[in-house]
């Protein structure tokens, strides 16, 4: 019976301070950098976490806005992004040195993430901005981007990844957190979710269509209120679905 092997990553040190319940039911995080949230503290914290778990520890770089989480559009220049980019990576990148823990993967933040998918300009200042991790790290992004175009010209090596707990609209996009039906919050529903996306590389949209998705990670929001709850629920089912978590 043929098997499916996946990988579960949660956006962490934002705050929420559910880490250690987390780390468990996943196989890599994504760790903010001090641009949407979190410092050179909490950064440790949960590198060392990660590491006694024998969790994959990726940097989560965002725009410079904690006042919004990262999650609304910023006015800023092409440098002033890429200098914040670089500093959280340098700073990151101390961090992971000192603790004798290797960079698996870099993932852009909220707003940042969902503009590069779709905004040439702004994916190639991000590129540009982390082109010194190109040979040591993969990216995560999502399938059919501009992101993921504009990476493998460049030489970046990339793994798709979806949501979990996210819809989707018809292009592919995250239907807005200022919706109703942004958040898939019911475990039983975030299941559903992913097991098309898992076997049959589709997704159902809240249109009702089914759209051709890839994706080797799947993102379960660190904050989102019932994220215990559903990864708990994950690490019990999926392997009813013949699928297993690769760490």
């Amino acid at each position: 019976m043929k098997k499916w092997f996946i990988d579960i990553n949660c956006d962490v040190g934002e705050g929420m301070g559910n880490e250690a319940l987390l780390f468990p039911h996943i196989s890599s995080c994504n760790i903010a950098c001090g641009g949407h949230a979190g410092d050179e503290t909490t950064m440790r914290r949960i590198v060392n976490l990660a590491k006694k778990h024998h969790i994959k520890v990726g940097a989560h770089p965002s725009y410079p806005d904690k006042v919004n989480f990262g999650r609304e559009v910023m006015d800023i220049s092409p440098q002033e992004l890429q200098n914040s980019i670089r500093d959280q990576m340098k700073t990151f990148m101390e961090v992971l040195q000192s603790e004798e823990v290797k960079l698996h993967h870099i993932k852009a933040h909220g707003a940042l993430y969902n503009q590069t998918a779709k905004d040439e300009n702004l994916a190639e200042i991000y590129l540009d901005a982390i082109n010194q991790y190109k040979e040591k790290a993969f990216l995560y992004v999502p399938f059919g981007s501009v992101m993921e175009s504009k990476a493998l010209l460049k030489g970046y090596k990339v793994r798709f990844e979806a949501f979990a707990d996210r819809n989707y609209t018809n292009d592919l996009e995250l239907v807005s957190r200022k919706l109703e039906n942004a958040l898939i919050q019911d475990p039983k529903s975030v299941l559903k979710h992913m097991v098309p996306m898992i076997k049959e590389n589709k997704v159902l949209t809240v249109s009702g269509e089914e759209i051709k998705i890839e994706a080797q990670t799947f993102c379960v929001h660190g904050d989102t209120t019932s994220a215990l709850e559903i990864l708990m629920y994950l690490s019990e089912e999926l392997p009813n679905h013949q699928v297993l978590l690769q760490k």
